[in-house]
């Protein structure tokens, strides 16, 4: 029986992810992405090493998938491959060509401030049962907006890690496997204690160790965060004015480091040397990372060339 069989596939790419999180990487998504492509294999009844085609031929089996995202399963599967490769001798390498470029920028929805009021009224009179959820979305969508921390991060939040005196939040090994503090501004601190006023007289709150709450003890789940902003997008009727027809939560990521860039400009902070600081407030690994966020919008570009010709345009003599 070989490496690739269909009985040890799947325990070959929790080997593969092992791996790789030993050195340091998350790749949650990247295992959403494998145990797709060893469901496919079993129901393909795929034995023997892994082919191109074979991998090409899951990697675009999806009609309704953008060809950004088939490069990127690819991606994500040829790495794997290349793991095996080196174990096996007999797996293909796909070439990474094949399905064209997976980390071209795609233009992300930048919310105007009046949108983000929008979100938290509609967050805040969300169709829901459970009182505590309607807050809690309210709270969740502002904390993202304000801070532009990833959803992950704030749905793992403990009460442990929220001091609400202080106004800091200790957000422990996100992406890569960082930790760091995230300040907040007062009225979002002002937002995070009247939800812990509300979670704490809820009789789940004394049980439950997360801050955001979920069902019962559990934490306020992902997929129920996506799903409330999908129907509040709906409620709203808005389109996106980037490259996908409809705004995401991660735009908001977006959205934040734009405004904090245009505050700066306006305000007259040396950017340059204050990019380094947003780098760590993002809890990014470097900052070339933080310029990916970075989105040249109308506004940004104009406060911009007008410090710009400030600067270079000769001074008038009296």
């Amino acid at each position: 029986m070989t490496a690739t069989s269909r009985s040890t596939l799947g325990e070959r790419v929790m080997e593969y992810l092992q791996h790789r999180r030993s050195l340091g990487f998350g790749l949650e998504a990247n295992e959403v992405v494998l145990r797709d492509f060893v469901g496919f294999a079993k129901d393909s009844g795929h034995r023997g090493p892994l082919t191109t085609e074979f991998m090409l031929r899951w990697a675009t089996d999806h009609v309704e998938h953008s060809s950004r995202y088939q490069a990127e399963r690819l991606s994500i599967v040829r790495g794997f491959a290349r793991y095996l490769a080196a174990r096996d001798g007999k797996s293909e390498v796909p070439d990474q060509r094949l399905l064209g470029a997976r980390f071209r920028r795609g233009q992300p929805h930048i919310y105007s401030d009046e949108q983000l009021r929008q979100l938290l009224e509609a967050a805040a009179a969300f169709p829901s049962a459970d009182p505590l959820r309607r807050t809690g979305y309210a709270t969740l969508f502002g904390l993202l907006a304000s801070t532009g921390m990833r959803v992950s991060e704030p749905l793992r939040l403990r009460v442990a890690d929220v001091d609400l005196d202080g106004g800091i939040l200790r957000v422990l090994e996100t992406k890569f496997r960082k930790s760091r503090l995230v300040p907040m501004h007062p009225t979002v601190t002002e937002a995070m204690q009247r939800y812990a006023v509300q979670r704490d007289r809820d009789p789940r709150g004394g049980s439950s160790a997360w801050f955001f709450l979920g069902r019962g003890v559990r934490q306020l789940p992902r997929r129920s965060v996506h799903h409330a902003f999908r129907r509040i997008c709906s409620v709203l009727g808005w389109r996106g004015n980037g490259d996908l027809p409809l705004p995401r939560i991660h735009d908001l990521r977006h959205s934040f480091a734009v405004h904090r860039l245009l505050t700066w400009y306006r305000a007259g902070v040396d950017v340059e040397q204050a990019i380094p600081s947003l780098s760590t407030y993002l809890g990014h690994g470097k900052v070339s990372d933080t310029y990916w966020y970075l989105t040249g919008t109308r506004e940004l570009l104009g406060t911009a060339g007008a410090r710009f010709e400030r600067f270079a345009l000769p001074r008038r003599s009296p």
